[in-house]
Order: structure tokens, then sequence, then C-alpha cells
């Protein structure tokens, strides 16, 4: 588990032969590092990830722009979105390029 300067960590593992890191708080250029070291190292030694963003409270445009960067990388599921990142998805059209699940279990089928 990696921390970040919160002292919160990103909690990952692996299941059904992908790896998973959930998301949990709120994502901006000033608390996104945590996150982004996680995903990057997952994108670059599993060819699934799943991001569970189902406990993301705020995500601004630098959460959306990591999600689109990583996946060009691997396959790379999102988990979850509450209606706040459901709406940013949508209206930037991110929800055309990103496989969105309803749920954990969705995204491991």
């Amino acid at each position: 588990m990696s921390h970040g300067p919160d002292g919160k960590g990103t909690v990952q593992y692996e299941e059904d032969g992908a790896w998973v890191v959930i998301a949990h708080g709120d994502y901006d250029t000033n608390t996104l590092a945590p996150l982004e070291e996680a995903l990057d190292t997952a994108a670059r030694k599993h060819t699934r990830v799943v991001l569970d963003v189902s406990g993301v409270s705020f995500a601004d445009s630098t959460f959306l722009n990591l999600l689109l960067r990583i996946h060009q990388v691997t396959s790379l599921r999102v988990a979850g979105p509450p209606r706040q990142l459901r709406h940013v998805l949508e209206i930037t059209g991110a929800d055309t390029v990103l496989d969105t699940r309803e749920n954990i279990q969705d995204a491991l089928l």
C-alpha cells in the first residue's frame, strides 16, 4: 500500500486476473500523486486494471486526464462512478472512451 501526504493509503489487490485499485476522496492536482503512481505501476505490470471510483467525492480534469492516459496503456475499467464523476465523464465525452461499469463485480467480468 502506498501512502500520500495525507496519510491515506491507496488500496490495491489482485482479483480474477485483474489488478484492482481503489480511489477514495477528492482528486485534484494537489492530491493525485499517490493514485497516479499506483495506476502507472499497475498499467506497466498488468494487462487489465480496474479502478474502483465509488468512493471518489470530487475529481477534476487532472483525474480525468490520468484515466484517459492509463486507458491508452492497459485495459482500464472504471467501476462505480458516483453521480458527480459520471456527470464529468458524460459532459467531456470520456464516457464514450472509457470502459465504465456499474460496480466492481461487473468490472471484474
